[in-house]
């Protein structure tokens, strides 16, 4: 790691990868920073399922049934068919990472369910600590040397996911993980006076 950049700018998303495995005891090292993030009422929402070879190749074609039948929805939004080239270049990335983790929220269903306000309270609440888990994953895994990209495109997948694996659970994203094969440079971040207000 280098010395002069602190571990936040060292993560990158990264979307080309090699081919090299990830061993097993290195991603069990990534999902144990998931499992000590902090959650709202120490509720801890996640389960993941990590997913490799012909087992990934499997839940990527249902991911590719997923956006395709999107494609041709007549209620999907306008702005979402417009980004469909998006997810499928998703896919690609999907498909060139030797490991993806599914996060799941074991308390929550099909996130095109209508809820009734009290729900979405704690809906909310797991929401945010989905976050903090998926945070902690891809920092350990930039410090252990391995590139990642943070997913949501697999909404568009989530009915075709989620019965694949038989499971009723919400499937609240992806991360891809292996040895990045690009340093890409930095995205343009707002700069500290723009987000930083003080008060009192």
């Amino acid at each position: 790691m280098s010395e002069d950049k602190s571990i936040y700018e060292l993560r990158k998303s990264i979307r080309k990868y090699k081919e090299d495995p990830v061993p097993e005891e290195d991603i069990k090292k990534i999902i144990e920073a998931a499992r000590l993030a902090p959650s709202a009422k120490n509720r801890q929402p996640w389960k993941f399922y990590v997913v490799t070879g012909e087992k990934k190749e499997e839940i990527l074609i249902q991911m590719e049934k997923g956006i395709e039948k999107s494609k041709k929805s007549l209620f999907m939004p306008k702005k979402f068919r417009n980004g469909m080239a998006s997810a499928e270049n998703t896919l690609r990335i999907m498909r060139e990472a030797p490991v993806i983790v599914l996060v799941m929220n074991p308390f929550s269903k099909n996130p095109y369910l209508p809820i009734f306000a009290g729900k979405r309270v704690s809906e909310i609440h797991n929401t945010m600590s989905l976050g903090a888990a998926v945070e902690n994953m891809i920092l350990k895994a930039t410090e252990m040397g391995y590139g990642t990209l943070w997913i949501g495109n697999t909404v568009y997948a989530h009915k075709q996911i989620t019965e694949y694996l038989g499971t009723k659970q919400q499937l609240a994203c992806a991360v891809a993980i292996g040895l990045p094969d690009e340093t890409p440079e930095g995205r343009p971040k707002k700069t500290l006076d723009e987000i930083i207000e003080f008060l009192g």
